[in-house]
């Protein structure tokens, strides 16, 4: 399939491409179709749903063009991921979050995702099954999708029970990926994983260990540290010291399922105790009546609570 646009001038058309045609080039890239230029004719070749996804980016961002003179790569960047959010209501609108299902079920989540969207740094403490980890997640890729970030990084901690790191086979994403296995599950709940395999190839997405955050600063990104409650004080005050200018970071965990070593204070109970009320941060604490799986879970949960309480009566 192909389809044409006429450029107004040479000028437009220096402007729409980007310096030595980047912005040309991630539109190719992107849509795996080709693009060519000539006398201030666009004309594009490919897959009919490629063709026509390229076809509408081009437009969007030749009307950015005509009425700002420019574009930024962050405006190419945020045309092509709004063309990949899902869940687009046939009139326009856009779902809660922008994301399918991505919305809140109880009151403590509406507070958590309000303080999400209102705070800098947020921590979602609370029990299995309150949607800390799947809500943060939405909030992010819908930053991404809206243009509010230009890059989404999901840390979580590699905490080793028995088998060291080094020791497990494979290269270096086989050996991070079972730590990593639950961010991936929540992604893959709001996009498709073609896509997040995309995303994650331009670096869009980054999704490491927390050992890597060491000594980087992160602008104009969203930042989310899942299973928190596995990291020391130490390693906590250097996550929430990467964060750069105009970015967001989001810490969950659950403070009961702590793997750390016996007698290693969490670094997420530490920095709740130090940073709660601190201007900017917001800790918001999700109970048993947030919990949204399977009522087996719940019930699960208020059992081991009875008997931890009968136990602690007793002794």
């Amino acid at each position: 399939m192909e389809k044409s646009i006429r450029l107004r001038d040479k000028e437009e058309a220096y402007a729409l491409f980007g310096e030595r045609d980047r912005h040309l080039k991630m539109i190719r890239g992107h849509f795996d179709v080709k693009v060519f230029a000539r006398d201030n004719n666009l004309r594009i070749a490919g897959e009919e749903q490629g063709v026509l996804d390229a076809y509408v980016a081009l437009l969007t961002l030749i009307e950015k063009v005509r009425k700002y003179g420019q574009i930024r790569t962050q405006d190419v960047e945020s045309a092509l991921l709004r063309l990949d959010a899902p869940d687009v209501s046939s009139d326009g609108e856009i779902a809660p979050l922008g994301l399918k299902g991505a919305k809140p079920m109880t009151p403590g989540q509406a507070a958590y995702i309000e303080a999400i969207q209102t705070s800098n740094v947020v921590f979602g403490v609370g029990p299995a099954g309150t949607g800390k980890t799947f809500l943060a997640t939405s909030m992010a890729v819908a930053a991404l999708i809206h243009g509010n970030v230009s890059k989404l990084v999901l840390v979580r901690p590699a905490v080793e029970a028995g088998e060291k790191l080094g020791f497990l086979p494979g290269d270096y994403q086989a050996k991070v990926n079972p730590y990593l296995r639950p961010i991936f599950d929540a992604l893959g709940a709001m996009l498709p994983m073609q896509q997040i395999q995309r995303y994650i190839e331009r670096d869009v997405i980054e999704v490491a260990p927390l050992a890597y955050m060491r000594g980087r600063t992160l602008d104009r990104a969203f930042i989310l540290l899942d299973e928190a409650q596995n990291t020391t004080p130490k390693q906590m005050l250097m996550f929430l010291t990467r964060l750069g200018r105009r970015s967001k970071a989001v810490v969950t965990g659950d403070i009961s399922q702590t793997d750390l070593p016996d007698g290693q204070r969490s670094g997420l109970v530490d920095v709740v105790d130090r940073l709660d009320g601190v201007e900017g941060v917001k800790v918001c604490r999700l109970g048993n009546s947030d919990i949204v799986r399977d009522d087996m879970v719940q019930r699960i949960i208020d059992a081991y609570e009875a008997s931890d309480a009968k136990r602690n009566g007793e002794k």
